[in-house]
């Protein structure tokens, strides 16, 4: 067994003043810093290959209404 007590090496819910959620202590040992990840660059929409069709730079321009 460990010599601290479970308390010491739990986390605490600490309260944020003027925020409605609570936070986390961090865990002894844990970097809480995020990752910073790199997002992947948005390729754009799509083409498709091959000939080209009368409506298909509309097709490919027009958003659905429930984006």
């Amino acid at each position: 067994m460990t010599d601290e007590p479970d308390a010491a090496r739990r986390q605490r819910v600490v309260r944020v003043p003027g925020s409605r959620r609570a936070r986390l202590t961090p865990v002894p040992g844990s970097d809480p810093e995020p990752e910073t990840a790199v997002p992947a660059a948005d390729p754009g929409p799509r083409r498709p290959q091959g000939t080209k069709g009368p409506n298909d730079d509309r097709l490919v321009q027009d958003v659905p209404p429930h984006y």
